[in-house]
Order: C-alpha cells, then structure tokens, then sequence
C-alpha cells in the first residue's frame, strides 16, 4: 500500500478514537468545555461522548510548517512579537458545527459520507474551509461557539471541536498595524479575544470532538 493510500486510509477509517470516562484527556476536556460554558441555565447540556482526533502525519505537518512560517516572519520584525517567536501565539479554540452521523459510537473510529452535511466529518477528513469572506471563525470558550454556530434549532445533537490554533500577530479594532496573521473579533466580558478569525486553514488543528445534546 503507498503512502497516500495509508495517509487517506487513516484520515477515513482510523480519524477518531472515544475516550473512555477514565482516561485522563477524557476528564481535562469535559473540564474546559464545562467550565468555559459561561451560561446562567443549568443544566447546560448532555455529553454524550468525547473523541480524539487522529490527525495524519500530512495534516501535522502542515500545521507545524505553518507555525515555523508565523515564526520566522516574527523573528525579523523590528517590533518583537515574544509568543510568536516562541511559539507562534498557539491558543486553543473552540468551533461548534454540525454532526448527521454516529461518529465515534460503540468504537466506531471511521468518518462517514455524508459530506456536506455532516460538519464534523468533513473538518476532520479535509480540514476547515474559509467562509465567503476569505475567514475561520473560532471562540474562546464553548458558550459562545454554541452561540454563533449556524445549526438550525431542529438539530439537538452538535459537535465541539477543541483546537489548538496558531494565531500568530493578532489585530485588534484599535490597531493600525498593515500586517497580520488574525483578527480579534467582538470581545467578550472573560476574554479580549473571544471571537478570532484566521486566514489560512492550516493555522487549526482539531484535537478532540465533544458531541453533546444542548
């Protein structure tokens, strides 16, 4: 088999993994997706279970190669930018689409073919896509990603990606600066940057899945 076969084979049949109750990753992101809720209603939804994304060597090698490219232009800018030098300003994100199928259930590892309409699948298998305006959208914290998803009312069921994201500089409404790798969008009352747009489909790499009833 060459290598793209196993590269596609991977990114279809072997893109996600449940993670059980007593796994340690299981427990850190059910925490983070919880407690960055910011919601006042109780109780604010129901998990129904948590996948790990397995990312094919392609998709982290571009997105390594995309944090060394924001890091080199930082390091010969006159102005220093210390976390993109360090690391490329890396945050992680939130992103809530949709989810049409039984992702991840019973073991299931494998993504389904039901492109476009199941969301989920389609970030994982081909990554994020810039809307009309050239732009990715991901929040700070998981209420305001459930808030700003366009997902009709009649679907209970919605996937939250957890991402780590390479932000590089950010442009904020009071900045003049001419050259930047994202834009701050509203701010939000716990965070400066609750809403950032990025550019380059490369900057995201989704890690894990909350598939959650809300």
């Amino acid at each position: 088999m060459s290598v793209i076969c196993l590269e596609v084979h991977q990114s279809i049949r072997h893109a996600v993994s449940q993670l059980g109750t007593e796994d340690t990753s299981r427990n850190i992101v059910e925490i983070i997706f919880q407690s960055s809720w910011l919601k006042k209603q109780a109780p604010i939804c129901k998990i129904d279970r948590i996948l790990k994304v397995h990312n094919t060597q392609k998709t982290k090698t571009k997105f390594e190669d995309y944090r060394e490219c924001i890091k080199n232009k930082a390091s010969k800018l006159s102005k220093k930018y210390p976390r993109c030098i360090a690391d490329g300003n890396e945050l992680l994100r939130f992103h809530c689409t949709t989810i049409k199928c039984s992702l991840g259930l019973h073991g299931s590892t494998n993504l389904c073919d039901s492109i476009p309409q199941c969301s989920v699948c389609s970030i994982i298998r081909d990554g994020f896509k810039t809307d009309k305006n050239g732009r990715i959208v991901t929040m700070a914290t998981s209420g305001r990603a459930h808030d700003n998803a366009k997902i009709s009312l009649d679907d209970e069921r919605r996937a939250m990606l957890l991402c780590r994201v390479i932000a590089g500089r950010v442009k904020r409404n009071q900045d003049s600066v001419e050259e930047y790798d994202s834009v701050a969008g509203t701010a939000g009352v716990y965070s400066n940057l609750d809403e950032l747009f990025v550019f380059n489909p490369k900057a995201i790499l989704p890690c894990f899945v909350v598939i959650y009833r809300g």
